[in-house]
């Protein structure tokens, strides 16, 4: 059986996810979460932001720690995806919440089996999940663009901001801002 790196992996995840029966709005490569202390791999824009995090045959598995921190506090839903190699170490540190799909190579093909379905994360800090937006987006959110809240730092707008809205309600809004991001940059593409 052959080593699956991330690329294979993440291409499969992809093409699954817009072959679902509830397609994504939008799927995100590479978002920097929380000031940049991780990077999501994929992130598929529903009606929440899911989170996929992506550990192929040569990645370190405990990465997640870490890496799990910020996405707790970021993400309502999260799925790992993995492969048999990481399975049992997987399930033995990731949160019973995160989901987890497992990645096997037959035949030169990549095949994605659900071992457990995400969970909404009770860790969703509303404060902190702000964070991977842009302090325009931040302003957005604030309904007003005085000249006041310009000059606040995005922790301040993030603490104004998670004041004044619902997690639920927050957690949707900040997924309708990636989402007009995305389509944003694929206009200029």
């Amino acid at each position: 059986m052959a080593r699956l790196d991330d690329k294979q992996i993440r291409s499969s995840l992809i093409q699954r996810l817009k072959s679902q029966p509830v397609k994504p709005k939008a799927v995100i490569e590479e978002l920097r979460v929380h000031n940049g202390n991780a990077i999501a791999d994929v992130v598929a824009l529903y009606k929440d932001a899911h989170c996929f995090e992506i550990k192929g045959d040569g990645d370190k598995i405990e990465r997640i720690l870490k890496q799990g921190h910020y996405y707790n506090l970021s993400f309502r839903k999260i799925t790992l995806v993995t492969t048999i190699k990481h399975l049992k170490k997987a399930l033995s540190i990731s949160p019973d919440f995160w989901g987890i799909i497992v990645a096997e190579s037959n035949d030169e093909r990549v095949t994605l089996k659900d071992i457990r379905h995400a969970k909404n994360n009770s860790n969703f800090s509303k404060s902190l999940a702000l964070m991977t937006l842009w302090k325009s987006e931040m302003l957005n959110l604030l309904y007003t663009q005085n000249s006041r809240n310009k000059n606040k730092s995005r922790e301040l707008l993030a603490q104004l901001i998670a004041k004044s809205i619902k997690k639920e309600e927050l957690s949707n809004e900040i997924c309708s801002l990636l989402l007009n991001r995305y389509h944003q940059a694929r206009s200029f593409v």
